[in-house]
C-alpha cells in the first residue's frame, strides 16, 4: 500500500462519517420539531382538553429524549472524526520521517 492509497482510504472514511453526521443532524431536527409540537399542545390545551394536553406532554418527552440521544451521538461522531484525522496525521508524519513511501499491512 502506498501513502496515496492510504490517503484515499482515509479521505473516503472521513467523507462517509461526515455524511452520517449530517443524517444525525436531520434526526435531531425532527425530534426538535416533535418537542416543539408538544410544547404548543401543552400551551394551548392545558386547561381545555386533558387528552391533548397528555399527548403534548408525551410528545415533549419523546422529543427531548430524542434530542439528547442524537445530540450526544453527534458529539461523539465529531470526536471520532477528529480521532481519525489525528491518526492519519500521525501515520503520515511517521512514514515521511522514516523515508517510507510504501509499507506492508499485516493482517
Amino acid at each position: 500500500m502506498t501513502i496515496e492509497e492510504m490517503h484515499d482510504g482515509y479521505k473516503k472514511e472521513i467523507a462517509y462519517q461526515k455524511h452520517m453526521l449530517k443524517n444525525i443532524g436531520y434526526w435531531f431536527q425532527l425530534f426538535t420539531a416533535i418537542s416543539g409540537i408538544g410544547i404548543v399542545l401543552i400551551y394551548f390545551f392545558h386547561t381545555t382538553n386533558i387528552w391533548i394536553n397528555i399527548l403534548g406532554i408525551i410528545l415533549f418527552i419523546i422529543g427531548s429524549i430524542g434530542m439528547l440521544l442524537f445530540g450526544y451521538t453527534g458529539w461523539k461522531g465529531q470526536q471520532n472524526i477528529k480521532a481519525v484525522i489525528e491518526d492519519y496525521e500521525n501515520k503520515i508524519y511517521y512514514l515521511k520521517s522514516h523515508g517510507k513511501t510504501k509499507f506492508k499491512i499485516n493482517k
